[in-house]
């Protein structure tokens, strides 16, 4: 091959070479940048970051913001703070389960209302969570199998969300205030017991029992000022009628002309 003809198969080559190059730094940045055990990928035409097992104890920085599924089952995160998805405008699934979930802040899921459309919590710590969590919220959600506690706020949770056809019967009373609860299906347990009626009615009884203690003190006070301003009445009568005649009268004038 004429020398002519070498230099420029050669430039070709050493441009192809480099552009590799800079494509292979650029997926090993792209790679360092997540956690270890998370990797983006594409399920069904749909955007896909996975962190399943990858021993995590918070939500990972750095998800791609085009996510549409997100996994982070299998790991260790303790709770969900406030605003813990809000870089994720195209979340369509989200996955939590067999986490060690106890808590979650208000506001946690906040902006995925409009577009998620399953979220998974469940297998965690959950005992107890207010139901304006996932107020406005259309996504099917599976809360079973955690330590939830039977009472009037997971009654009105219940009652909120949309909950994954068949994962009812796995909420489950981990406490209760009354013990024949506790192992019970929560939907069973509320067939018979209406949690935030009880509530209500001891709230009320509360209530009466301390307007008749202030009531029984405001009695009591003026029983004792009365007894109190009659003694005072009787002794002063008593001192009158010791003095002299003439002196008694003016007292006395003196006394009627001051309560006149």
């Amino acid at each position: 091959m004429p020398a002519a003809e070498r230099v420029p198969l050669c430039l070709a080559t050493m441009w192809l070479v480099l552009q590799s190059l800079l494509l292979l730094a650029s997926c090993l940045r792209s790679a360092a940048a997540f956690p270890k055990g998370c990797y983006p990928s594409e399920e069904e035409g749909l955007k896909t970051f996975r962190c399943s097992n990858a021993q995590l104890t918070e939500i990972p920085r750095d998800i791609p913001n085009d996510t549409n599924k997100l996994y982070l089952d299998s790991n260790r995160i303790p709770f969900l703070p406030r605003d813990a998805f809000r870089d994720l405008p195209l979340l369509l699934e989200l996955d939590l389960s067999h986490n060690a979930i106890a808590s979650v802040e208000s506001g946690a899921f906040r902006g995925l209302a409009e577009h998620l459309h399953s979220l998974d919590l469940s297998s965690n710590r959950l005992v107890s969570v207010s139901k304006d969590t996932f107020s406005n919220m259309n996504a099917k959600v599976n809360l079973s199998n955690n330590p939830w506690l039977c009472d009037c706020r997971l009654q009105e949770l219940i009652r909120t969300v949309d909950l994954v056809a068949g994962s009812s019967s796995g909420i489950v009373c981990g406490s209760s205030t009354q013990e024949e609860h506790v192992g019970k299906a929560f939907l069973q347990v509320i067939a018979d017991t209406d949690f935030c009626n009880v509530y209500k009615k001891t709230t009320d009884i509360a209530m009466l029992v301390t307007m008749f203690g202030w009531f029984a003190m405001v009695i009591s006070y003026l029983v004792y000022y009365v007894r109190q301003n009659q003694e005072d009445a009787r002794r002063h009568l008593e001192y009158l009628k010791s003095l002299p005649s003439k002196q008694r009268r003016s007292e006395e004038s003196s006394t009627i002309s001051t309560v006149v």
